[in-house]
């Protein structure tokens, strides 16, 4: 029966995932996700920043520092996080540009020009940010890709002005540009206005109000329990967790950011599915929680257990299960299917119900790799979040120690066989046949 899934998965997911993960427009949206945790990971940190006077009181020259400059201590947050849509925005029309071999200084500015076209707002005395940030995002997407693909097209049918040859480089290509500059901000002031016109508000207004079923379910931990299911079940047969990427990043990224800004305004934070909580959980020790597997190694009465064990053991503790998942086997082994499938997706997705249900403190920080345990408490400072990962290797160990059982017999087994073989090969000469070749040897 493993066999006939296994033949269903390789027949027909496998080719899906592999042009998922090629996918141009798709591959754009991943590496700009990708290229905005510099800024989450600055943004977060300048959010803790105005909470220390209150952890260690304001009667110290620090607290009163932070006190005296909030508003320029605020603004790394606001041109990080508060900006996020524009340098995704940019971002993706680089690297889609990138893949068409267009001109990149062009793809991007035309592509932010287009979405600060349908993303600002007139205030009065100037021009709101608000869609800049996580609102935009979305819209950011859409609008980098659309403004990349005008100007393709304007360059496959010809609509640039050609200067004659001697010009220099950058001014030709300045003046190519000209033509595809009038059609994009036609284009984007077109979308301006109709979006005004029949809905009565801007693009990433419109389409936050659309997407908001799909962002919103990632807010119930049993979607995310699902989708972090169907993430187990594809690793184990091979498909890298990425190809989830393009769909799961901008959500990650909105989250974060809008717990950042609620923690600014000392609001609850809403959401607790972000790329440091998958990371710190989900990505315990690897996907699949595999630690559990690797401790069993290390506690083995068989010697190539305990070696890849030991071999494991280091980089577990940093996210990395490589040695373990192909070491063990854990990949495409019956035996490992359930504890790393079922048993990864449930363990992973554990102290994301705690903070659904407030009994731990949701996320308003993506921490960079630092290890196990650590990472997750730097998520939201809760001292909780150590418990509920020790919670998480005790599971862990618990559930792949008895299907460890099961190979470690199988490998005694042929350990031994191996043994008994190599042991048969020594006595290959009887006693007497022994004796001759030693008086052989004497004799040269």
């Amino acid at each position: 029966m493993f066999n006939k899934f296994e033949a269903f998965m390789n027949k027909w997911l496998m080719p899906i995932a592999q042009k998922v993960d090629k996918q141009r427009h798709l591959s754009a949206i991943k590496a700009s996700m990708v290229a905005m945790t510099p800024f989450t990971i600055l943004g977060s940190f300048f959010a803790i920043i105005p909470a220390l006077p209150n952890m260690i009181g304001e009667n110290n020259a620090f607290s009163q520092f932070i006190l005296n400059n909030a508003e320029l201590l605020d603004l790394p947050v606001t041109l990080s996080i508060g900006m996020m849509s524009v340098y995704v925005t940019m971002c993706i029309a680089y690297n889609l540009g990138n893949h068409y071999k267009l001109y990149i200084p062009g793809c991007i500015t035309l592509s932010t020009f287009a979405f600060l076209f349908v993303a600002a707002e007139n205030v009065e005395g100037g021009i709101s940010i608000a869609n800049f940030g996580a609102k935009g995002l979305f819209c950011a997407m859409l609008v980098g890709m659309a403004a990349t693909e005008l100007y393709r097209f304007c360059k496959e049918k010809n609509l640039t002005v050609r200067m004659p040859e001697g010009v220099p480089d950058f001014v030709s290509k300045s003046f190519e540009l000209i033509p595809t500059t009038i059609i994009v901000a036609g284009t984007f002031i077109a979308v301006r206005f109709f979006s005004q016109q029949i809905f009565g508000a801007l693009p990433p207004q419109i389409l936050t109000q659309f997407l908001a079923p799909l962002v919103g379910s990632m807010d119930n931990p049993w979607a995310v329990l699902f989708l972090h299911f169907m993430i187990c079940l594809i690793f184990f047969f091979g498909i890298h967790s990425s190809v989830f990427g393009p769909i799961t990043r901008p959500i990650m990224a909105t989250f974060i950011a809008e717990n950042i800004i609620a923690r600014q305004a000392g609001e609850p934070l809403p959401h607790f599915y972000t790329a440091g909580t998958s990371s710190a959980f989900f990505g315990f020790t690897g996907a699949g929680i595999t630690i559990g597997c690797v401790v069993a190694c290390m506690l083995s009465k068989s010697k190539r257990y305990r070696k890849i064990g030991q071999v494991a053991l280091f980089p577990s503790l940093f996210g990395i299960n490589e040695p373990i998942l192909f070491g063990a086997p854990i990949i495409l082994n019956p035996i490992m299917f359930i504890p790393f499938v079922f048993g990864g997706a449930i363990i992973g997705t554990m102290p994301m119900f705690l903070m659904h249900y407030g009994l731990l403190d949701k996320p308003f920080f993506d921490p960079p790799y630092v290890g196990v345990f650590l990472e997750g408490f730097l998520t939201n400072g809760d001292w909780r979040v150590i418990l509920a990962c020790g919670a998480q290797l005790i599971l862990a160990i618990l559930l792949y120690l008895p299907f460890f059982k099961i190979m470690e017999r199988q490998e005694l087994r042929e350990e031994e066989a191996r043994a008994k073989k190599a042991e048969e090969a020594k006595n290959i000469f009887s006693d007497d046949e022994e004796a001759l070749l030693n008086d052989l040897d004497l004799d040269f």
